[in-house]
């Protein structure tokens, strides 16, 4: 999804599509630790995606735009 997908969004659905990006990060940092991940680049993806979902969350509370 792309940032501008992302900005049409509601709060409540940013909020959920956060939960299940820190759920996906977990089980890929589990999947690393097990040795049985393949591509790396998928943790560094999640991670950007949690930082622009929390960014426009925090651009909403202060209602930045």
């Amino acid at each position: 999804m792309s940032l501008k997908e992302f900005r049409e969004l509601s709060t409540s659905d940013i909020t959920k599509q956060l939960e299940e990006t820190h759920q996906e990060l977990f089980n890929l940092r589990f999947r690393v630790a097990t040795k049985q991940l393949v591509n790396h680049r998928e943790l560094r993806r999640v991670k950007k995606k949690i930082a622009r979902l929390n960014t426009l969350l925090r651009e909403r509370e202060l209602d930045i735009r």
